[in-house]
């Protein structure tokens, strides 16, 4: 190997480190820049005087619409504890709703605040964003059509079948996890998934037990199955941006107030009986 050799094989390894250092500098740059940005968010939504809420109203008993007083209104007990959230921090609160799938890009580029969907702070998720503590547990469950009861008398019978399940949902796992080689149709809204039950295009739809006995109970052709479906490390949880600590913390606060004062089982009542007066 000549000496001119040597030179440029040092010369290249040395920019190759440079450049290594550089980017690693530079991310570390960003990284800290965006954890900046975020602890200052709390800052921001009381200067602004409210906070914006991201949510999936197509969900109830969590979160749905309804007509109140002739106008059209996203209600439910997710929408209740947001409100408390608000509260707590002398804000008002503004609601933006979209479909589930896309909650948590709105999130990340801080179109929202903070986001309330029934949402489950599975590992992937909480790679991308941070969760507050359990705020509500429920089981899952399969709705089928009514005239299907003899059709399925356990799991097993669901063998193969075609289950719908909300898109970017805990319950699309849950069916490849626990029913034998399902084949699997994922919509945005479930309020599209019970439509594609009843014209038969799925054989059933996956849900949470509350938000399967809400369907049921305004739609008579549909039936919940006595078959549950446990996610032992689910539960419901507020996300917030990567870093919002101050957020976080303020959400926590007042979650932790809701569960000592018994509020959130109020607020679940009080949202099934808005359904059952709708």
């Amino acid at each position: 190997m000549t000496k001119k050799t040597k030179n440029i094989i040092i010369l290249g390894l040395i920019m190759i480190l440079t450049a290594t250092i550089f980017t690693g500098c530079g991310q570390k740059n960003m990284d800290n820049v965006k954890a900046e940005e975020n602890q200052g968010t709390l800052e921001k939504i009381k200067a602004s005087g409210k906070i914006i809420l991201g949510t999936s109203a197509d969900y109830p008993p969590y979160e749905f619409h309804m007509e109140v007083n002739g106008k059209d209104k996203i209600v439910g007990f997710d929408i209740a504890i947001a409100e408390e959230i608000a509260k707590d921090l002398g804000v008002e609160l503004e609601i933006k709703d979209m479909e589930f799938g896309g909650l948590l890009a709105d999130l990340k580029t801080n179109k929202v605040d903070f986001v309330l969907a029934g949402m489950t702070p599975d590992a992937e998720r909480m790679l991308e964003v941070d969760f507050s503590t359990i705020y509500y547990n429920a089981e899952h469950t399969l709705i089928i059509n009514k005239k299907d009861i003899d059709k399925y008398a356990g799991v097993n019978d669901f063998k193969g079948k075609l289950i719908g399940v909300q898109r970017g949902a805990i319950q699309e796992d849950i069916a490849k996890e626990q029913i034998e080689t399902p084949q699997i149709k994922a919509l945005g809204k479930v309020t599209n998934l019970m439509l594609e039950l009843k014209t038969g295009k799925v054989d059933a739809v996956l849900v949470e037990e509350p938000v399967g006995a809400a369907y049921v109970r305004k739609n008579d052709e549909l039936y919940m199955t006595n078959i549950v479906f446990k996610d032992e490390d689910g539960g419901s949880a507020v996300a917030v941006n990567k870093g919002n600590e101050e957020l976080l913390e303020a959400i926590n606060k007042t979650i932790e107030r809701l569960i000592n004062e018994n509020k959130i089982d109020q607020f679940v009542i009080e949202a099934n009986d808005m359904m059952d007066n709708e």
